[in-house]
């Protein structure tokens, strides 16, 4: 806001002038917060919202908006788990997920930084399922000792997707066309310009079964569950919290306090302070407050559209109905 108001009084006094204003928020370091507890033990609470992307969007501009820069979620997963795998202080970590998932590789990755963590420090991971922890914001939660869902959550949707963009209806009714020179026949296979054959659908098919495979696999060691029954409840559907617990999806239904006594419990201690780590500005006064927005955490499937099919095709652990 005050950079605004500079801007406004510069202006009008600089003539003629080119006057460059860097209006760029700085990025300032994590900082811990207490959001509930006591006690010399920590719980680190770790937000994972929104779609589940590497990019992020750029900060607002608009008066009266919040100023903080957006951090790619990929970057702030990792700031995060390092900083609380140098204080020894933080004995356990509890993952508050709210995700319809997103690509595939954002969704793996988030999985490795937080299986890392817990491979290198010992120290349990819980995670807590709010609204929605489907397709790949299940596939993260696989990571845990613990799943918790509150019993209004909404998870499976165990899966690969892939969406494009198929423009060549509209570009013949505007009059226009495109000139592809490749170095090969299926180059541009996916290409939105023209219609996909039926031998580049089949190689799209290869992908998507290989990248399900590693989805049912990872189902079927972390849950323990045997290869053609984890295949069975991986068809795509979305399941209850109850009917998740019923097929062995989550370990409990329940609530964020239970998520958090589950963490106790696993470190063997009654009390323990709740801390949230946070930058200058972002409001985090309770554990149900989000973390600075995510990259692509839009609402709505029309809404999602520009993260799902980013520069082109993209393979997806994702719910988008």
């Amino acid at each position: 806001m005050r950079r605004w108001l500079a801007a406004a009084l510069v202006l009008p006094l600089a003539g003629c002038s080119l006057i460059s204003l860097d209006l760029t928020p700085r990025i300032e370091p994590l900082r811990e917060q207490t959001v509930e507890g006591s006690g010399r033990a920590k719980i680190l609470l770790l937000d994972i919202s929104g779609f589940l992307s590497d990019e992020a969007g750029a900060p607002s501009l608009v008066i009266g908006a919040p100023s903080a820069p957006r951090v790619p979620l990929l970057v702030r997963v990792r700031e995060e788990l390092t900083k609380a795998a140098d204080d020894g202080d933080v004995r356990a970590l509890v993952v508050r997920i709210n995700s319809a998932g997103g690509t595939v590789t954002a969704s793996d990755v988030i999985f490795r930084e937080l299986d890392l963590f817990k491979r290198s420090t010992g120290r349990p991971v819980v995670a807590v399922m709010l609204d929605i922890a489907a397709s790949g914001g299940y596939y993260v939660a696989l990571v845990a000792d613990t799943i918790v869902a509150h019993p209004t959550s909404v998870t499976g949707s165990i899966g690969v997707l892939m969406v494009t963009l198929s423009a060549e209806g509209l570009m013949q009714k505007l009059g226009l066309s495109t000139t592809t020179i490749k170095s090969a026949e299926r180059k541009d296979m996916g290409s939105p310009f023209r219609p996909m054959t039926d031998e580049e659908r089949k190689i799209f098919q290869v992908v998507i079964d290989g990248l399900y495979d590693q989805f049912v696999a990872k189902l079927a060691e972390r849950r323990k569950l045997p290869l053609e029954t984890a295949r069975k409840v991986a068809d795509g559907r979305i399941y209850t919290a109850q009917q998740a617990l019923e097929l062995k999806l989550i370990d409990r239904v329940g609530y964020m306090p239970d998520a958090i006594e589950a963490a106790k419990r696993a470190i063997g201690v009654e009390e323990a302070r709740v801390v949230v780590y946070r930058r200058p500005r972002e409001y985090r006064a309770t554990y149900y407050a989000r973390s600075e927005a995510p990259a692509g955490a839009m609402e709505g499937s029309l809404m999602q559209l520009p993260a799902v099919l980013g520069a082109g095709p993209r393979f997806l652990y994702f719910w988008w109905p």
